[in-house]
């Protein structure tokens, strides 16, 4: 038995993808990490789609963008197709907007937020929030 793992996106049930119908998009974990907060994920974008607010994480934010044209329209970035992104921990952000239909992986060092952001619902945020101490 091998500890890799192989996953084509083309096969993930849609029931598999969190989905965020009232901002265009949806999100696949190919990987969490339970005990640090952790993870891989997919996020495909609807043209028009996009993240409503400016907000920061708890962790570093790593994006690469496979399709389409996404775009962080405070500080006019454009993720196109082999871009790479990174947003340093507790660096606000945002709104974003995909320009056009995007597919995007994101990768998170440890937990995504301090507090749950409005887009979130108790569901999507499970896991994903720091430890307050």
């Amino acid at each position: 038995m091998t500890e890799e793992l192989l996953i084509q996106l083309k096969d993930v049930a849609p029931d598999q993808w969190i989905d965020f119908p009232d901002y265009g998009f949806r999100q696949f974990f190919f990987w969490k990490n339970p005990q640090t907060g952790a993870s891989m994920a997919a996020l495909d974008f609807r043209e028009g789609g996009g993240v409503p607010v400016k907000h920061s994480h708890a962790s570093n934010q790593f994006m690469y963008c496979i399709e389409g044209e996404y775009e962080y329209t405070d500080s006019k970035l454009v993720l196109v197709p082999g871009s790479f992104y990174m947003n340093p921990k507790d660096h606000p952000h945002g709104p974003t907007l995909a320009r056009k239909r995007s597919m995007l992986i994101e990768i998170y060092d440890g937990p995504h937020y301090y507090e749950k952001p409005s887009f979130h619902t108790d569901q999507s945020i499970g896991g994903f929030l720091a430890n307050k101490k």
